[in-house]
């Protein structure tokens, strides 16, 4: 009976609030649900006890639209459900703002993540979100991260969101890296994540990193 209600207890005072929560937008061969599953192993090593990632199929083709998701969180995570509010957004692939409203459910002072040339404008954002902008396509090409031919842009990004979850650095991420590529890769994605976590454009407006570092 005691356990009982100390699982009823758990479960009644569970928020959500507490699970810091990305979505990830991206195509299919993009890679957006590794890139969701190495932050989810790097949120893990960090110190977060609750780590969830999952991926969300429209059709299942190269280049059609995919959507990951990666939670993270002090305490244990009980809320497998699709994200609907996420705190962070990331889109892998421009184009994917012509046909997706990719902000839908960002919460208040959320965070747009954005692979883009340098000098697009988006008037969708409205001032609304924290944004942070770099052309992961261009580094990759530069730094010869590159497969069949195609940038690849999906581990680049995990740079930039250094930068919004404070609690992860560079080191977990090197050691999450490990735990998918070979020795070879690892250095070679390290290396554009660095250069992206010091190249990205951040742009805040809201309280949402000062809440985190509260957290």
């Amino acid at each position: 009976m005691d356990h009982y209600k100390e699982v009823s207890n758990f479960f009644r005072n569970y928020k959500k609030d507490n699970i810091t929560q990305i979505r990830w937008h991206g195509r299919g061969g993009q890679g957006a649900i590794t890139s969701a599953k190495i932050l989810a192993v790097a949120g893990f090593l960090a110190g977060y006890k609750g780590v969830t990632s999952a991926p969300f199929f429209g059709a299942e083709r190269r280049g059609a639209p995919v959507i990951a998701t990666t939670k993270l969180s002090k305490c244990t995570i009980c809320d497998f459900s699709q994200i609907v509010s996420p705190d962070v957004v990331v889109v892998l692939d421009n184009t994917l703002l012509k046909t997706i409203n990719v902000t839908q459910g960002l919460k208040p002072n959320g965070w747009v993540v954005l692979n883009t040339p340098q000098h697009f404008k988006y008037d969708f954002l409205q001032n609304s979100f924290n944004f942070i902008r770099v052309n992961a396509t261009q580094i990759a090409e530069e730094s010869g991260l590159i497969s069949a031919g195609i940038p690849l842009v999906n581990t680049p990004i995990l740079g930039t969101l250094l930068h919004v979850l404070p609690t992860i650095d560079l080191s977990h991420i090197h050691k999450a890296l490990e735990q998918f590529f070979s020795p070879k890769a690892v250095l070679k994605n390290f290396d554009v994540i660095s250069r992206v976590y010091k190249e990205c454009s951040v742009e805040k407006i809201g309280n949402f990193l000062q809440e985190l570092q509260e957290s």
